[in-house]
């Protein structure tokens, strides 16, 4: 067994403590974060550890969306509010495109990002809807690779793509 490596791992595990000084806050805000789902963690026997890249990628500032990243969040938020309504409906439509598309784009780079919205599919309605809506770099990525063409209707989408006219470019600049 090699117990170096075993112990840079260990190290790169930081207490809700350790955390909690990185990123000027108390250990109870880290705890709530962890609670929340905001920061990844694993037990070690009673007590919570965070991975240090973790607690780097909260400190590190997130890129801003550009004007189609936006809007396509928007549109992909509309998609979610059809999701929590009608979850069997959305996920039908979108596994449907994804049988299509599939065969559509065999060996490209989309077929990475289909098979990667195949596996959320396969995790179910809380992990896309939080795909749908998280400003991630993978979220943002998958979004560009969307299936879930035909859940909004025509009307639907004209009136999301109005309302990130009228209100949602302007204000995210």
């Amino acid at each position: 067994m090699d117990y170096g490596s075993n112990m840079a791992r260990r190290s790169e595990l930081l207490t809700t403590g350790e955390v909690a000084t990185l990123l000027g806050t108390s250990r109870q805000q880290v705890v709530n974060l962890c609670e929340r789902g905001d920061l990844p963690f694993v037990m070690v026997g009673k007590h919570r550890r965070v991975e240090r890249s973790a607690v780097e990628a909260l400190l590190r500032p997130k890129p801003k969306l550009t004007r189609d990243q936006l809007k396509s969040l928007w549109l992909h938020q509309a998609v979610a509010g059809s999701l929590v309504t009608d979850p069997e409906m959305v996920l039908g439509k979108a596994a449907e495109n994804l049988d299509r598309l599939l065969v559509q784009h065999r060996g490209t780079m989309t077929e990475v990002w289909l098979m990667r919205w195949r596996e959320k599919l396969s995790e179910g309605p809380g992990a896309v809807l939080k795909t749908l809506t998280s400003e991630d770099p993978e979220s943002v990525e998958l979004r560009q690779n969307s299936p879930f063409a035909g859940v909004l209707s025509q009307s639907q989408r004209q009136q999301v793509l109005k309302a990130f006219t009228r209100s949602g470019w302007e204000h995210a600049a």
